[in-house]
C-alpha cells in the first residue's frame, strides 16, 4: 500500500467516531424536535377532548332542564284539571243544596205574618222553621256557601238576574227594590244569581 492510500484510509476511519460522538449532530437534534411535536399534538388533543365533554355536558343539562320544565307544566295541568273536576262536582251539589234552602225560605214566607193574637201553634212552627234555617245557613257558610240579600244595592249583571222593572220615585234607577231569591256564592265565586226587581224612572203621565 502506498503512502497516499494509507493516509486516505486513516482519514476515513477517524471521521466515523467523531460523527457518532458529536451530541450536536443532525442525528441527535432531529429526534428531539420530533418528540416536542408529538407532545404538543397530544396536549392539543386532550384540550379538544375536554371541550367536547364540556359541550356534551351542557347539552345534557339543557335537555334535562327542558324535560323538567315540561314535566312541571304537565303536573300543573293535571292538578288544575283535578281541581276543576272537583269544583264542578261541588258546584253541582251546592246548587242542589241552595235549592233546598230556598224552598225552606218559601215555606217560612208562606206562613201567616206574625200577629199579636195568633195561634201559638203557628208561632212555634214559624220559630222552628226559622231556627232550622239559621242552622242550615251556618252549615252552608262553614262549607263556603254564602247567600246575600241584594235588596237596596245597585243592579250588577254579574250577580243578579233582572226579572222585572218597576217605576219608582223613591229609588234611583237601577236599584234593586225587591229580591225574590238571594245571591249565592261558593268560595266567593258566583253559584246562583239573585232574581230581582229593578227600579226604573217613573213613566211620564
Amino acid at each position: 500500500m502506498t503512502k497516499e492510500e494509507n493516509l486516505h484510509a486513516n482519514t476515513e476511519n477517524s471521521s466515523v467516531p467523531d460523527q457518532e460522538q458529536d451530541p450536536r449532530g443532525h442525528e441527535t437534534i432531529f429526534p428531539q424536535e420530533e418528540n416536542g411535536t408529538e407532545s404538543s399534538d397530544s396536549s392539543s388533543s386532550q384540550n379538544s377532548e375536554v371541550d367536547k365533554l364540556k359541550n356534551e355536558l351542557q347539552a345534557m343539562k339543557d335537555q334535562w332542564m327542558r324535560s323538567e320544565a315540561e314535566n312541571q307544566n304537565l303536573r300543573n295541568r293535571h292538578k288544575k284539571e283535578l281541581e276543576d273536576t272537583r269544583l264542578y262536582t261541588v258546584q253541582k251539589f251546592a246548587r242542589d243544596i241552595v235549592e233546598t234552602a230556598e224552598n225552606l225560605r218559601r215555606g217560612i214566607d208562606s206562613l201567616p205574618k206574625p200577629a199579636e193574637n195568633e195561634d201559638p201553634m203557628i208561632t212555634k212552627m214559624r220559630e222552628g222553621f226559622e231556627s232550622t234555617e239559621r242552622s242550615f245557613l251556618k252549615i252552608l257558610e262553614k262549607n263556603g256557601i254564602k247567600c246575600e240579600d241584594p235588596t237596596g244595592s245597585p243592579f250588577d249583571a254579574n250577580k243578579h238576574q233582572a226579572m222585572a222593572e218597576q217605576p219608582s220615585d223613591e229609588h234611583p234607577q237601577g236599584t234593586i227594590i225587591q229580591s225574590w231569591t238571594p245571591t249565592w256564592t261558593l268560595n266567593d265565586r258566583l253559584l246562583k244569581p239573585a232574581m230581582v226587581v229593578v227600579a226604573k224612572s217613573p213613566e211620564n203621565t
